[in-house]
Formats: structure tokens, C-alpha cells, sequence
């Protein structure tokens, strides 16, 4: 097996939305915010090779918004998913898999492209697309409260492909030695990819602890549905992760991709961090 963490640029989200009830003179030292009171997240995925299969997860937001959208979140850097995975050494027709942690634009709107006639079509057409069926119902009938992150023209095209699957937690996984953590409190089932890797455990955090700076149990972001869960969901991956030694990856933080953590006695706090390969090698 092999990883390659897959850079599709970063975009700008306002920095007290971003940490919730934490205030602005501690979260800015952490991401300083600009004039505007947005601080830049990266969109980093994880393109993961084994054997003939090639997983790719989460595809960042894409391109096919209008300027107006974009006018919003300051889509920025050089990073571009397709740029990124024949970087890697691998073309859009080589990817088997694609696992959806959650279906908000900027994990899934790369998944969806437009095509030479303008019509909506798969990034990637020979993969299978994975959500599981509890929260594509939730994405396909948003909550007022979400309805602005789950857009049509990300997901509807995917559900009629005929190239969508789901995962259920009973099911025979599609990937070796990759299981699925479902948790609900940033959004209604997003599945956490937890693999083994050089005798090692990794944890694809997603959204329930987007960055290095969210490691702190309260720091969890305005977005979530259901903060408070948030917390008891961050503090069983936490607390397993320092035991066991667990390597954290992160899909938001500006910097770093991946942390391993301790306790403290101020709490679950980083032990260290860098990039993927100061962890595991090349």
C-alpha cells in the first residue's frame, strides 16, 4: 500500500465560524485571520494504492461554480485534484474508488465535472463512488441548516450515474485493510477511513477535527450539527489515538497534514506534527 496526500487548493472560511465559542485572541494566533476575518483551510485528500485498486478520498470543491460562489470562499494556491493525482503518476481513468467522507461541496464538488458538451458528468468514470445510505438522505433532503453546503449539481449527477454504492457498517469492506468510523456530529453519518499502514494506524479525520488547531476537545466548529457530540465523538478518537499512537490526518489545516498526540494535563493535546512523509517515509 501506498499514500499520497492529493493538494486541491485552499479556500477561505470566517475564523469564529470556524472555531466556534473559542474566542478570536486565542483561535488567531493559531490561523490568523485576514482583514476580513477569514483564515485560509487547505482541501487535502488522500489518494490511497493498493495492489490494482486506487482509492481516492474526498475530491475537494472543484471548479464548475460560478465566480459569485467563489467570491464567497477565495478558492486559492496551486493545488488542483487532477493536477495533483498525475502528480502522483496516476490519471482521473486510473482511480477505482472513490470514498465520500460527507457530501458539503468542499469534500465532494471535485467529484463532478463538467464535461466537453457542458453537461454535468463523473470525474472519474471508471470508479465506484462510496457514501452510505443515511447520509446521502441526508444530503438529497438538506436541513435548512446544511441546505447551503449540499449542492444539486455535486451530488444529484453522482446518484445517477449508477456508479454510487453504499457502505454499510455490516458489509464486506471494498478495500483491504480499511475499515469506516461513522460520526455524527459535524454532519449525519461522515465516515472516517481508519487504516492499517506499515504496522501503523491512521485516521482520515474529515471534518470532526479539521486541523491541527482543533485537537482541544472544545474546539469544535460553528458548522456542526450537533456540537456536543462533536466533543464525545473527538474525545474516544482522541483518547485511542494517544494510547495506541495512532497517526492523525488532517483535510483543512493550512500547514500540516498529519499529528500524533498525547495526554496532558491539560488534556489530549499534539505531540507532533508535519507532513506524511516525515511520519512513514516516501
Amino acid at each position: 500500500m501506498t499514500l499520497h496526500p492529493i493538494d486541491t487548493g485552499h479556500f477561505k472560511l470566517d475564523g469564529g465560524a470556524m472555531f466556534g465559542v473559542v474566542p478570536k485572541s486565542i483561535w488567531n494566533r493559531l490561523n490568523p485571520a485576514d482583514e476580513n476575518n477569514l483564515c485560509s483551510w487547505a482541501m487535502r485528500c488522500l489518494l490511497i494504492e493498493a495492489g490494482n485498486r486506487l482509492m481516492l478520498v474526498d475530491t475537494g470543491m472543484g471548479d464548475k461554480q460560478d465566480a459569485k460562489f467563489f467570491g464567497y470562499y477565495y478558492r486559492h494556491g496551486e493545488g488542483d485534484l487532477l493536477g495533483s493525482i498525475r502528480k502522483a503518476g496516476f490519471s482521473p481513468d486510473d482511480v477505482t474508488d472513490v470514498l465520500l467522507t460527507h457530501l458539503h461541496f468542499d469534500h465532494c464538488g471535485g467529484a463532478v465535472c463538467y464535461g466537453a458538451d457542458r453537461k454535468l458528468q463523473q470525474t472519474f468514470p471508471r470508479a465506484t463512488y462510496w457514501s452510505n445510505e443515511a447520509h446521502w438522505a441526508w444530503a438529497t433532503q438538506p436541513n435548512a441548516r446544511e441546505k447551503a453546503s449540499f449542492l444539486k449539481e455535486n451530488i444529484l449527477p453522482i446518484g445517477e450515474s449508477g456508479q454510487l454504492k453504499f457502505w454499510s457498517s455490516d458489509s464486506d469492506a471494498p478495500f483491504p485493510n480499511l475499515n469506516l468510523l461513522q460520526v455524527d456530529g459535524h454532519t449525519e453519518k461522515m465516515m472516517l477511513p481508519k487504516l492499517r499502514y506499515k504496522d501503523q494506524t491512521l485516521v482520515y479525520l474529515a471534518d470532526l477535527i479539521p486541523s491541527v488547531a482543533h485537537v482541544p476537545i472544545p474546539y469544535v466548529m460553528g458548522y456542526d450539527v450537533r456540537p456536543l457530540l462533536t466533543m464525545e465523538e473527538k474525545t474516544r478518537i482522541l483518547t485511542e489515538a494517544a494510547d495506541e499512537g495512532h497517526l492523525l490526518l488532517f483535510e483543512h489545516d493550512p500547514v500540516y497534514e498529519c499529528a500524533t498526540v498525547e495526554h496532558t494535563e491539560k488534556g489530549i493535546r499534539v505531540a507532533s506534527k508535519g507532513q506524511l512523509k516525515d511520519f512513514i517515509g516516501e
